[in-house]
């Protein structure tokens, strides 16, 4: 059912979100009794007072993850049961969808269209989606010899702690949940600061889907001392981190100093989009491109921020990814119309402007954009940002940005173009367009990456994993492959007689 601008302000007026901790099945204020303001990015404006989660909150809701794992009131389920309570859930996100919507675009200013129609609704279907994998899995019998028989099963880790970032809230932290919880794993999850609502909201609602008390825990907080803590308990068994390569360079050193717990990383990325001359539909291609770079405020990890263009189409090929550009309609994000809305705070807004600088500085044209707008909202607006004449070495092509910044890059030949593409800490994601099957085939296997995209960017689906290489990170998620980062193969050796 769509809803009118009125409808949804409205909605969101009267919207009553749960703010405390969710710790053993209930809900708590923070130990210290301290709060912080979650912000919306729209106005800037206060929307509600956090619970401020501290060191005695993570080790309230680690004891109660490791007491129900131990107990088995969980992970000693049959599988049926799991699934059961497990599609109950993924039925009662969409049950909430509109709530969950509203209190995501609250939360992050992202357009209200997007959390209803994509991030919830994906959200549900990953949980759906291993519901159903959970009685489909078979366990293995090695090929020994006749005096032998030996099983080879895969059995939950433990205790999985999750940090997830704040631009896909609901929809990443389903990336751990729901692999991990099909597995019969306990979880305690911290979402990022400046999105706490639906992860807080998700708690309750997976009690009432039928999740054990102590089986999944929340606890929102600022600043690193809880995710530290998290990474550095010894009753952790795994860490799924989500977020920026350097904070995850840091769960390796707390996995290292503590009990060498597993460490999944899903890292940042800087990802190349390659533009061929023979491109086969340079109007397909150029909306890709821009779409690939400004949907969510550039705010995906994924994103296309550095553009590879052919020289030989670069003029005209620039020119058409600008007017799509033009064509997005930048405004308030609980507007169904409104394409493109806030980044997240005043502090990335700031940080975002301050490579928009660089750009500058460092002899880049800026073709478009580059201007804070909206101003008088209160809110965080950038206008789609466009610089050509970009050089691989600048620093607007080799940070992530993480935000709605595009680098425009020439090259003159194939191998020129992978060479760009692969000079880079990250390896998340890449792209080419271009006729020739062959050329296709050479360029997605030179690219040292974790998923390539041909003739499309950022295409997807649950049955194909995702994650990257090099700074980029080494998990996996989606697809039956992310049950194996959340589980543990064990081998029962029996002799015969």
């Amino acid at each position: 059912m769509s809803l009118s601008f009125q409808s949804l302000r409205g909605l969101a007026a009267e919207i009553k979100p749960r703010t405390q901790a969710f710790i053993a099945g209930g809900f708590l204020d923070a130990a210290t009794g301290e709060t912080f303001d979650t912000i919306n990015p729209a106005t800037g404006q206060v929307i509600t007072r956090v619970a401020a989660c501290g060191l005695q909150d993570v080790e309230s809701a680690v004891v109660a993850a490791r007491h129900a794992f131990e107990d088995g009131r969980w992970r000693r389920r049959s599988s049926r049961e799991r699934k059961h309570v497990l599609l109950n859930l993924a039925d009662l996100i969409e049950q909430h969808l509109d709530e969950l919507a509203l209190l995501e675009t609250l939360d992050i200013g992202k357009p209200i269209s997007n959390t209803r129609s994509l991030d919830i609704p994906k959200t549900a279907n990953m949980f759906r989606w291993y519901a159903e994998a959970i009685d489909k899995r078979y366990d293995e019998v090695a090929p020994t010899g006749n005096d032998a028989l030996a099983f080879i099963t895969r059995e939950p880790l433990g205790v999985i702690g999750t940090i997830v970032p704040w631009n896909f809230p609901l929809y990443v932290a389903a990336y751990t949940l729901a692999p991990a919880l099909a597995m019969g794993n306990s979880v305690v999850l911290k979402p990022a600061e400046q999105s706490p609502l639906t992860a807080i909201r998700l708690g309750e609602l997976a009690a009432k889907a039928g999740i054990p008390d102590g089986v999944l825990n929340v606890l929102p907080a600022q600043g690193i001392a809880v995710g530290q803590a998290i990474g550095k308990h010894l009753d952790v068994d795994c860490v799924s981190f989500t977020g920026s390569t350097k904070v995850g360079k840091q769960f390796l050193l707390y996995a290292a100093e503590s009990n060498a717990k597993r460490v999944n990383l899903e890292l940042g990325g800087k990802s190349p989009n390659i533009v061929l001359a023979d491109a086969p539909d340079l109007e397909i291609a150029a909306s890709a491109a821009a779409w690939g770079i400004f949907y969510a405020q550039g705010q995906v990890c994924s994103a296309g921020s550095r553009l590879l263009v052919d020289r030989r189409i670069q003029e005209k090929f620039v020119e058409k990814v600008i007017n799509t550009a033009r064509s997005m309609r930048l405004g308030d994000p609980l507007d169904p119309d409104t394409q493109l809305g806030a980044l997240v705070s005043q502090a990335h807004l700031e940080r975002v402007m301050r490579y928009v600088d660089s750009g500058k500085r460092a002899g880049a044209k800026l073709a478009l954009g580059g201007n804070r707008v909206l101003e008088t909202s209160g809110g965080y607006f950038l206008e789609p940002t466009i610089f050509t004449g970009v050089d691989n070495s600048m620093q607007i092509a080799q940070e992530e940005i993480f935000g709605p910044v595009l680098s425009v890059i020439t090259f003159d030949e194939v191998d020129e173009a992978i060479r760009i593409a692969n000079d880079s800490m990250h390896g998340l994601g890449a792209a080419v367009w271009t006729r020739d099957v062959n050329t296709a085939f050479r360029v997605a296997r030179a690219l040292r990456v974790g998923s390539v995209w041909i003739n499309n960017y950022d295409d997807s689906d649950l049955t194909v994993p995702w994650g990257g290489v090099k700074g980029s990170g080494n998990g996996r998620a989606k697809s039956l492959h992310a049950l194996e980062e959340y589980s543990v193969l064990k081998s029962t050796w029996i002799k015969l007689s």
